[in-house]
């Protein structure tokens, strides 16, 4: 007697369901991902703490550039307002034909505003993101500040949250106002790197050129 051909299994493949599974997986990370970022985008939480620290963007020959300039005007309006007694300007890429660094840049600017001199800090050395958050817990124990307003583009904010709180800072996001018309394929391209970006520290696959490429779409 002839055998019959072995049946399928209903479930299908185990490979493919498990294909399933992981690209379920993926999605709904990616989901909730774009959901909180573009939470603290929206939401200013700005309250009184003792610094307000500005995350550097690029700078062009000393002078900030349209992004950077919006960051230290909303850091002015806050200072003004009486949140905080300080300022922190985050950043050390500079420029080969004056050598000014983002944080250098950032306190002149805040000088011409009126802010007094001694009640700017401006950081100089930090190359990305994460190198500004690490800089800024080591100003805060060195200063003795229990709490941050950070300053920075809306979708950068739910990032630097999460490295802050990674470094133990109490820290409250305020962003930037915006500026001129973004488009939403623009809107969806900023918040998809910060997705990848945060996706990225998340499995400790931060190299150095992944983490560069990513801070460079910030600058502006």
């Amino acid at each position: 007697m002839a055998r019959r051909p072995p049946q399928r299994s209903r479930n299908g493949h185990p490979l493919a369901t498990l294909c399933l599974v992981l690209l379920l997986v993926v999605v709904v990370w990616f989901a909730s991902l774009y959901v909180r970022i573009s939470r603290y985008a929206r939401v200013d939480n700005a309250a009184p703490a003792d610094a307000i620290a500005v995350f550097g963007a690029a700078q062009y020959l000393g002078h900030p550039s349209p992004v950077y300039h919006a960051r230290l005007d909303h850091a002015v309006s806050l200072y003004r307002k009486g949140l905080a007694g300080s300022i922190v300007t985050l950043g050390g890429a500079s420029d080969n034909r004056t050598g000014q660094s983002e944080g250098s840049v950032g306190r002149d600017y805040l000088l011409a505003q009126g802010v007094p001199y001694d009640h700017i800090l401006a950081e100089t050395e930090s190359e990305d993101t994460e190198e500004q958050v690490d800089a800024l817990a080591n100003l805060s124990a060195d200063y003795g500040f229990h709490s941050i307003i950070a300053v920075s583009d809306g979708t950068h904010l739910f990032r630097i949250h999460a490295l802050c709180r990674r470094r133990g800072l109490t820290v409250f996001t305020s962003p930037r106002a915006p500026f001129g018309t973004l488009s939403p394929w623009g809107q969806t391209t900023r918040v998809a790197h910060e997705m990848l970006s945060y996706t990225l520290l998340k499995l400790h696959l931060q190299a150095d050129w992944a983490r560069q490429w990513i801070d460079r779409r910030d600058d502006g």
